[in-house]
């Protein structure tokens, strides 16, 4: 039983640490462009086509 009295608080503090962090990554627009990252994937960056080799 005495060991909840230590086990409660360390959660409130996990909880509050938790939220800090939610609302500094929503200050800091980290969920702003949500669908850009998800088509980046998509986006072939070759900047030259493959070399077509000629056959002997």
């Amino acid at each position: 039983m005495e060991s909840i009295y230590i086990l409660i608080p360390i959660a409130m503090i996990f909880v509050i640490i938790g939220i800090a962090l939610f609302f500094w990554s929503v200050h800091s627009n980290q969920f702003k462009d949500l669908d850009r990252e998800a088509v980046n994937i998509l986006i072939d960056e070759d900047i030259h086509p493959p070399s077509k080799k000629k056959k002997n």
